[in-house]
């Protein structure tokens, strides 16, 4: 329930993306944003629910595929009970997505998919977690976007280009399409 006690309409926000392009910093300041202005929000970080939700899951693409749909049937759970979700998990093939994005249509939730759009180079600079490293130095196989596809959104609601402009500018971009669509 909002401040003015009706009922808030929730929805869930898809942000994909290679691993350090930025996505979980961009759902968090924007879940902060959000929740001071008295909305209920939620962010389904990848890590955690893969940690949590898929634990015996490896990264087989149907593997993959089983984690990003468990992710997309909780996403839609909550955002059907009026939060606003923000999910930011690599999800790599087109096809897991999409599968998403129809499980959302077909009960009538709203779904928007962002693409944080960091190129590989500056992501591997970054490389928050060592993932970069570990695949350069053989520990590591798989890594979505160097030896294991990643499959670029064709028409996403909204690219951000983390790498060109900072946190603040790419939550407020992301805020003002979320007001554009009439979700927040």
């Amino acid at each position: 329930m909002s401040r003015s006690g009706a009922e808030e309409r929730g929805a869930t926000i898809w942000l994909t993306g290679l691993p350090s392009a930025g996505k979980s910093t961009i759902a968090a300041s924007a879940a902060w944003r959000i929740r001071a202005s008295g909305r209920r929000v939620e962010v389904l970080d990848g890590d955690d629910m893969r940690r949590f939700l898929s634990g015996g899951l490896g990264f087989s693409r149907a593997d993959r595929h089983t984690n990003v749909t468990r992710i997309g049937f909780v996403a839609e759970l909550l955002a059907s009970h009026g939060v606003l979700v923000l999910a930011p998990v690599i999800a790599p093939h087109a096809e897991a997505r999409e599968a998403v994005r129809r499980h959302h249509e077909a009960s009538g939730t709203p779904y928007l998919e962002v693409h944080v759009a960091t190129p590989v180079e500056v992501c591997a600079g970054r490389d928050v977690k060592g993932l970069y490293a570990k695949q350069a130095a053989g520990e590591l196989t798989g890594l979505s976007g160097v030896d294991d596809a990643y499959e670029l959104p064709a028409d996403p609601d909204m690219r951000i280009e983390a790498h060109r402009q900072s946190v603040d500018e790419s939550v407020r971009a992301l805020l003002d399409l979320l007001k554009g669509k009439g979700i927040a």
